[in-house]
């Protein structure tokens, strides 16, 4: 398994807020697939970061959250 690190960027189509941040993850080696890990950065980071932000009930829903992959690169800190 070797560890990567993504730098990103992501925005909710109603809340005024983006959130940049960095994100780690493991894998297989070979290609990293942008179209998967934008997919896990909404499950793992982004939903959970939007949910704090909001002041009312209701979930967030993946479909509203666009994530831009910046860069990737092996990380071994």
């Amino acid at each position: 398994m070797t560890t990567y690190i993504a730098q990103f960027h992501a925005v909710h189509k109603l809340i005024d807020i983006a959130q940049q941040s960095c994100f780690i993850w493991r894998q297989e080696g070979g290609e990293i697939d942008n179209h998967l890990l934008e997919e896990k950065i909404k499950r793992e980071s982004s939903i959970h970061f939007y949910q704090m932000l909001i002041d009312w009930d209701g979930e967030i829903d993946s479909k509203d959250i666009s994530v831009k992959i910046w860069s990737t690169e092996t990380f071994s800190g």
